[in-house]
């Protein structure tokens, strides 16, 4: 387990890791009503599908607690319906509050203080759940991993991106526990800075041997060997297997399919969207245009440049060699394989 919490409820308050202030400052941020929620989401005080599907889980919580007498099935299924419009890519978010909604329901609760006790147990249970998926994904991707392998991982996917350990980075954390003398290269992931900013600060906090570097970096060290294995996270998975995942992670994995490096992808079953025939399908935000005419607040483009900022690609399934979930490996072909974790 990491020696922080990214997302932890108590009291009736919801406590974040501020990622927007790593590595310089950790700051905790409180949330006590649903708009701050839904602005933590928003504005990535949170970040990560896991940790964010956590994170609204309790936002129910709290938006139950705010609606006090008048929460109903129906109030409940707007504050649903806020805490999803608050980020549209990552999957984990809408499970989140679809699967409180349905318990709710399921339940025939219509008493105001058992609806809310059965929405906090919910949230718990999502919460818990995630923890032990975590720790389950980085024991199954470990088996992937070979002694003195280079890795390269992409955005950040690491303890700050769930409720505990990571998924990708929860690969990596467990091979080097395990002795495997693993080496890492952290993409700094523009333009928001991820990997610089949040993977190499838990990289250094668990003393994992790595090496930050450029995104435009990653094809020469590909091209030239020096990388064994390319573990990214996902916030979206299609049934057949494409992926969304951080802005960049197709590229490296278009590159990894020429030079023939096994490329992977660990995130949890809550991740996979079985609805979702393809990745065509996956709705990719666009962020504002100062990520990447500014650095902080310091302008770096020229005024009324126009810019294009997809926070997400999405990666074929021919290019994935296998996903990484709490339930195994799941390799191609990957409609038929994706389909037996349904239910």
């Amino acid at each position: 387990m990491s020696a922080f919490k990214a997302v932890e409820y108590l009291d009736n308050v919801l406590h974040l890791i501020d990622q927007r202030t790593l590595p310089i400052e950790k700051l905790t941020i409180t949330c006590q009503t649903l708009d701050e929620v839904v602005f933590a989401i928003k504005d990535m005080i949170v970040r990560g599908a896991p940790a964010i599907g956590a994170t609204a889980a309790y936002g129910m919580v709290i938006g139950a607690n705010e609606a006090g007498n008048a929460l109903t099935l129906s109030k409940l299924n707007g504050i649903k319906a806020i805490l999803d419009a608050s980020r549209p890519t990552a999957v984990n978010l809408m499970w989140a509050t679809k699967r409180i909604v349905d318990k709710i329901e399921a339940s025939g609760l219509t008493e105001v203080n058992e609806m809310r006790a059965l929405i906090e147990s919910e949230a718990h249970a999502i919460y818990n759940e995630d923890a032990r998926h975590c720790k389950a994904m980085a024991e199954f991707g470990n088996t992937l991993i070979d002694q003195d392998d280079v890795i390269l991982t992409h955005c950040n996917t690491g303890a700050l991106a769930t409720v505990a350990y990571g998924t990708a980075l929860g690969v990596i954390r467990e091979a080097h526990s395990t002795g495997k003398n693993i080496h890492v290269y952290a993409d700094e992931t523009r333009p928001r800075l991820q990997g610089a900013k949040l993977t190499a600060w838990e990289l250094m906090e668990e003393g994992i041997p790595s090496t930050l570097i450029p995104d435009s970096v990653a094809a020469t060290l590909i091209r030239d060997g020096k990388i064994n294995k390319i573990i990214v996270g996902a916030d979206r998975i299609a049934n057949n297997g494409d992926t969304a995942n951080k802005i960049g992670t197709f590229m490296l994995s278009a590159l990894a399919k020429v030079y023939g490096v096994p490329f992977y992808v660990a995130a949890p079953t809550t991740t996979i969207d079985f609805d979702m025939t393809s990745g065509e399908a996956i709705e990719i935000e666009e962020r504002d245009s100062t990520e990447v005419t500014h650095i902080g607040n310091v302008r770096i483009a020229p005024v009324g440049m126009p810019v294009y900022n997809p926070a997400f690609d999405v990666t074929p399934n021919a290019n994935i060699t296998a996903i990484i979930t709490e339930k195994g490996i799941i390799k191609p072909p990957f409609t038929e394989n994706i389909a037996k974790l349904r239910g």
